[in-house]
């Protein structure tokens, strides 16, 4: 999985990374991944437009939420935290595998999911990728955003 691009194992459920090869969804059904789940934009110049039928042949479950990176949205980690939750309450110890073309974009997600769904120390909910990426004026604000701002309420 390390050969996997900005591969990090944010929690035993939860492995997030940037763009998979073609040949790595394989990789990731051995290590026991049955969700994919995507953040990259269907046109950029990494995406795989057979990314689904890639997975689904690995006998994974595809999930596609195209994000632009320059315009994330409160209604974008809204549906993401609602999706995961759901995932999760469906069936608690599957693990998922979260990616975009960098890992940065789920990094962001995932605190926001971690922290404010799962209820995980702020700092806990970070991952290491943001010792490598640091977060331009659209993306720290992304970060600062509350259950309110995203409209997490209610969970249930």
């Amino acid at each position: 999985m390390d050969r996997i691009f900005n591969f990090v194992p944010l929690t035993e459920h939860f492995g997030t990374a940037g763009q998979p090869t073609p040949e790595q969804f394989a990789l990731i059904a051995r290590h026991g991944y049955t969700t994919v789940i995507n953040l990259a934009m269907p046109d950029h110049p990494r995406a795989l437009t057979n990314e689904g039928e890639l997975v689904t042949r690995e006998g994974m479950s595809y999930l596609h939420l195209p994000v632009p990176f320059d315009a994330p949205q409160p209604s974008h980690v809204r549906r993401f935290c609602r999706l995961l939750q759901a995932l999760r309450v469906d069936d608690p110890e599957q693990k998922i595998f979260i990616h975009c073309i960098m890992n940065y974009r789920v990094s962001a997600f995932m605190c926001h999911y971690l922290h404010l769904v799962e209820g995980h120390d702020a700092e806990a909910a970070r991952s290491p990728l943001f010792g490598q990426w640091q977060p331009n004026a659209t993306w720290q604000a992304l970060l600062a955003w509350d259950r309110d701002d995203i409209g997490l309420w209610p969970l249930s």
